[in-house]
């Protein structure tokens, strides 16, 4: 057994090697010193000998996935959050070793969450928890499968079809006291531009407000979405719309944080009777327009999508526009 070291501090160091793997740490005091050493002697013979996973938790590796994984990605903050909301969560099996873990344990936390929380939330929550057991068991080797897998998902929710109208989006603009061509003074007029941006190029609350002065080119601009780093064209107006940005903030075009873009978005619209729309829905918007104009594909690379599917989520036409077209298309003569 490893004996503790006092410091020329007071404090107490220990070192351990099991397997011809080394650890160290520093403690207040001797005992804990000692402690540590024995709990981590045992867990470092078990990931030797691959059995990680009778000594580790389900909350271990939520918190192994935050410090090593979610850094990784661009929404690492968010992750982090939802990631430390888990143990939180009625039924979930935190203290649970992996080795134990069952279908069973998630069922019973699933449906507790159901009554709760729409499919949607759910069904994120059980994503981003089928990622960490995924890590756990591909490259940690804490468990030999990811029982999630065995775990039926909800149906997924409907997906939202919420356009705004032109009326909306002039009233916004209104109560945002946006101008054309003025310089942007103020946080409402910054707000005014983001909406404007969203509508014109389909681009998400994150990526305008990461957007830098250093990502501007002359008929594009570079992003990092969900799905990694595309350039985005822009046709003379949204380049208008970013050039009304200079001058506000040196380093970021809008200098907004997506939470404040969203919240002060919310507030403006209720106070002038608005509802029923988020900012997101610019997204669904501007894919709805563009559809009209573009190619599929073309579409997809513009918002960012490796699944075409996924133009048939946001591009939501009403059927009489749909006819309109089909009748303007048409020949003359009858189809009969």
């Amino acid at each position: 057994m490893a004996t503790p070291i006092k410091t020329a501090v007071g404090t107490w160091r220990i070192q351990i090697e099991v397997r011809g793997e080394r650890d160290s740490g520093t403690f207040p005091t001797k005992r804990e010193a000692v402690e540590w050493a024995a709990q981590r002697s045992t867990e470092m013979r078990a990931m030797a000998g691959g059995q990680a996973g009778t000594i580790k938790t389900l909350a271990d590796a939520l918190l192994e996935y935050a410090e090593k994984v979610s850094p990784t990605k661009a929404g690492e903050v968010k992750e982090v959050i939802r990631l430390k909301a888990f143990p939180k969560q009625d039924y979930f099996p935190a203290r649970v070793r992996l080795s134990e873990l069952t279908p069973a344990h998630l069922v019973v936390w699933r449906d507790a969450r159901l009554k709760l929380n729409s499919r949607g939330a759910v069904l994120r929550d059980m994503t981003l928890l089928s990622s960490v057991l995924e890590i756990a068991r591909k490259e940690w080797r804490w468990i030999a499968a990811n029982p999630m897998k065995d775990v039926s998902r909800p149906a997924e929710p409907d997906h939202r079809e919420r356009v705004i109208t032109g009326v909306e989006v002039r009233r916004m603009l209104r109560a945002l006291r946006w101008q054309r061509r003025k310089p942007v003074r103020s946080v409402s007029h910054a707000i005014a531009n983001a909406f404007l941006l969203a509508l014109q190029t389909g681009a998400r609350a994150g990526e305008i407000c990461g957007l830098k002065w250093t990502d501007v080119r002359a008929d594009s601009f570079l992003v990092d979405g969900k799905t990694g780093k595309r350039f985005v064209p822009a046709v003379p107006m949204t380049m208008q719309t970013i050039e009304a940005m200079r001058g506000y903030d040196d380093e970021f075009v809008f200098g907004l944080k997506p939470q404040s873009l969203d919240a002060n978005f919310r507030k403006y619209r209720d106070r002038i009777g608005l509802k029923g729309f988020t900012f997101h829905d610019a997204r669904h918007t501007a894919a709805t327009r563009l559809a009209q104009l573009l190619h599929v594909l073309d579409l997809c690379k513009m918002f960012g999508w490796t699944n075409p599917k996924r133009a048939m989520v946001y591009y939501n036409p009403k059927a009489g526009e749909i006819a309109r077209r089909i009748t303007g298309a048409a020949p003359s003569r009858s189809l009969h």
